[in-house]
């Protein structure tokens, strides 16, 4: 068995933070991967991927550590996206560009999936095709589902968004999308089935794991933040890996939201790539 496949897009983009302007890529399916991969060797990424010769550097260099399946594009045709942040975990969508990923059909899944111990279908622009990738990844025998979101969808696509997580047996949120869901993160335990699992992330918090009526609260070490893109999916991706491989809920959170602080600190996904490159090789 293997780990986690991840199902999402990879996008090249702009970030402003505070008075600066960055260009990075990122994504939140990249970033899930590659958290993941920071803490197992079996990971996929299933998005479409520019072919080799056209791909920037920084994908390049990204691409190098990551088992990157799913359809050829063109460079031009890769989602973009500009995001500003307000500190403290806030950040805005202030354009995005999705190119590919409107074009991204479950039909270009792989056709047995049931060798993959969790598979998760990070945040795409549409709730409605998130339901038809984990519908499909049903039919071709996954065996725990798991799936991400984000705010535009949620309060844009709420009764869409509420039936994906309740089809889901893992969920990853925030707080803001989580009172959108849900009224509030304390109403959140209310409405999912005993036997999910519902982590919901609270920026400088941590993070709060809901499971059979149970609740465990993740705490965050204090730490100078950088660029927050992507903490979210660093969540989902440590989660996730560390959870194929038998940890406890508890502990996974925990080691997940350490993961998140530790990659904040840098921009982009520049800290999680160095980390799989000195320490896994």
């Amino acid at each position: 068995m293997r780990d986690l496949f991840v199902i999402g897009t990879a996008s090249i983009d702009v970030l402003h933070i505070g008075d600066s302007t960055v260009n990075t890529v990122g994504g939140a399916g990249l970033y899930t991967a590659l958290a993941a991969r920071c803490q197992s060797d079996s990971v996929a990424l299933f998005a479409p991927r520019p072919h080799p010769t056209e791909m920037p550097d920084a994908l390049k260099l990204v691409a190098t550590h990551l088992d990157w399946r799913g359809p050829q594009v063109e460079l031009a045709m890769m989602p973009r996206l500009e995001i500003r942040h307000h500190g403290g975990g806030k950040a805005t969508l202030v354009g995005a560009s999705w190119g590919a990923e409107t074009f991204f059909e479950s039909d270009a899944l792989p056709t047995d999936l049931s060798d993959w111990r969790y598979v998760h279908i990070a945040a795409l622009s549409s709730a409605q095709r998130q339901l038809e990738f984990m519908r499909a990844c049903r039919e071709r025998g996954a065996k725990r589902l798991s799936v991400g979101t984000y705010a535009r969808i949620v309060y844009g696509e709420t009764e869409k968004v509420r039936q994906l997580y309740c089809e889901a047996d893992v969920g990853f949120m925030n707080e803001n999308e989580a009172n959108g869901l849900f009224g509030s993160v304390d109403d959140a335990i209310r409405h999912i089935r005993p036997e999910q699992v519902l982590c919901i992330t609270l920026a400088e918090r941590g993070a709060v794991i809901l499971h059979n009526n149970e609740r465990f609260v993740c705490t965050a070490p204090a730490i100078q933040e950088v660029d927050p893109t992507g903490a979210g999916d660093t969540v989902c991706g440590t989660f996730l890996a560390l959870l194929a491989q038998g940890l406890r809920l508890p502990d996974c959170g925990q080691h997940a939201v350490y993961a998140a602080t530790q990659m904040i600190q840098f921009v982009g996904p520049t800290g999680l790539v160095d980390y799989i490159r000195t320490s896994r090789g």
